[in-house]
Formats: structure tokens, sequence, C-alpha cells
């Protein structure tokens, strides 16, 4: 019952009316896909966007500074005799994790955004990040070991957002390793500080307050709970741009209570030759002014930096 078991072609009762609706629906159509209105126009033109490919930044100096944009890519597993012992990881970057959902209701990223661990390793709008200043530290000044920093999004489309992370809570972790959340929000405060630790925890002490030097393996340390920045491969799950990885915030330490290649990252620049190329893959520089000496590097005021400047 209800059924029109009539098309508009048979003539019968309003037939004309019925002719007359499919023709706007139609003209609805075609007018809705010439302004790009349509669902899969959106998605496809933020897809469109946010693999833009960017340009990274030319440190002159060999090591990363405030203001510059960085990829932070997991190198993953380099040494073969450790397949024996965990399996071989593919390296991958650091990047945002849009919801399709928000390409239909908004020009540019909403906080808070997800991150995810994705194995495409060009720079683009969606991996790339800014190194910036939390302290009276200017744009093109060195990054030093344990000097707090903030990794912001860029302008425009991915929002200006700020990588932030805080303690496990009952209702607020990661959603399959169920450890500390990782994600980007617009609100900056002491949650979204970070600072960068020297690789050799031996040597750690004596390389505080050195710059960082670029395209080198670091750690990335949380400064409010103290937990390195991790990748976990083990941990994947599909988004609009494929399958990626979780990111998450604990240390995890070997059994020589050293950081594993989990919390190993490298903060990569640009290769001054190559037009959207990175020096993921250069050997690191080599520079005796980076060599610590007997004294403590502190000891200088140009090597103090501000380690909370937010309140606890």
């Amino acid at each position: 019952m209800g059924e029109n078991t009539y098309s508009s072609s048979v003539l019968l009762h309003n037939w004309f009316e019925d002719l007359t609706l499919d023709q706007d629906v139609i003209k609805d159509f075609i007018a809705r896909k010439e302004r790009g209105e349509l669902m899969i126009q959106k998605i496809g033109s933020y897809r469109e966007v946010l693999l833009e490919k960017t340009e990274l930044a030319k440190s002159r100096d060999g090591h990363v500074h405030f203001g510059d944009q960085v990829l932070l890519i997991n190198p993953g597993t380099e040494d073969i005799n450790a397949a024996n012992i965990h399996p071989i990881r593919r390296p991958m970057s650091l990047a945002m994790n849009v919801d399709q959902s928000r390409f239909l209701t908004s020009t540019k990223v909403d906080s808070p955004c997800d991150v995810s661990g994705t194995l495409d390793l060009s720079p683009t709008i969606r991996n790339t990040f800014v190194i910036t200043s939390v302290d009276d530290s200017c744009d093109g000044d060195p990054l030093r070991y344990g000097q707090s920093f903030v990794l912001r999004t860029l302008e425009g489309v991915p929002g200006q957002l700020y990588l932030t992370s805080d303690i496990k809570l009952f209702l607020k972790f990661a959603k399959k390793s169920r450890m500390q959340l990782v994600n980007l929000t617009d609100q900056l405060s002491f949650l979204c500080c970070w600072q960068v630790l020297y690789l050799d925890p031996q040597m750690r002490l004596e390389y505080d307050g050195y710059p960082v030097p670029a395209n080198i393996k670091v750690l990335i340390n949380h400064a409010r709970t103290n937990q390195a920045l991790a990748a976990l491969e083990k941990f994947s799950f599909w988004t609009a741009f494929g399958r990626e990885h979780e990111i998450t915030t604990n240390t995890f330490y070997d059994s020589h209570r050293a950081e594993e290649d989990l919390n190993h990252w490298i903060i990569v620049t640009g290769d001054p030759s190559v037009p959207h190329g990175t020096l993921f893959h250069a050997p690191p520089p080599v520079c005796e002014d980076d060599k610590p000496k007997r004294k403590h590097p502190q000891a200088s005021p140009d090597h103090l930096a501000q380690r909370h400047p937010f309140p606890c």
C-alpha cells in the first residue's frame, strides 16, 4: 500500500509533477557539483590539500632552530640482527589523523585532532610541524637539549594546533594500546611542552644545553609526564589516508635500561638540492663544536634554557 507502481512515463495521475521533481533533483545535483558541494568532492579536496607538498627548513649549520618546519620520523628497526628479537619495523612519520566527517562542516582542521604514524615520509601539510618556542627564544635560535619547546602544525587548513599529551585517565587513553593519549589541541599549556634528550643515557647529562643536531636519532620527551614519544607499529587502524599506526607517550626500556627504538625519533630537515626533499637518509653531520667538554655546558649564559615555562 502507498507504493508508486507507475513511473512518470505512464502518464497517470500527477505524472507531470513527478517528472518536474525528477528534473529539479537533477538540476540541483548539477548545480552542487559545479559549486563543489558534493560530499565526495569535499572529501577529495581536503585530501588533496592535506597531501600537498611542503618545503622543510634548510639548516645551514646542521642544527635544529626555532621556527623550522620539520618532519618527525621514527626510523624503525635499522639493525638486521634485531629481527631475531623483534620484527622488522618500517620507518614512519608523525602526522595528523583528520576525521572525514569534519571535512563536511569546517574549512580547517578542528581541535582536538588525532595523530598517527604514516609510512609516507615525504613532507606534506599533514606531517609537517613547526618548532615553536615557549620561552624568550626567537626564531632562528638553536634548539638545545633539555629545552622546552612546542610542536605546532602549519597555518591555514591545519589550524595551528599543538601536539599535547597527559597522564592516562579512566576515559582518556590511546584506543589501541590504552597508553597515554597523544593528540593535537588549540590550547597552549604546559601539556604541550616537549624536550629533546640525547640518545645515549650515559652521555645525556653531558650534552644537556648543547644545540640539537638535525637528522640524527634523539628522544622526544614529554615535559609534564616525563615519558618519551613512541610509534607503535603493531597497533594499526584504517584512516582516510590508508592503514596507519598508533602514536603514544610511553618510554620502552631494553634490558640495559636504554630506550628502545620505539622511542627513537629523527628531526628531519630539507635537502637544499632537491625540491620537497629531505635529509632523512643523509649521513649525520660531524661538528667539533658539538662534542661536550668537561666544563659543564650550562656555565655560560648562552646555554641557559627555561625548563618549565608553564606551571605544573
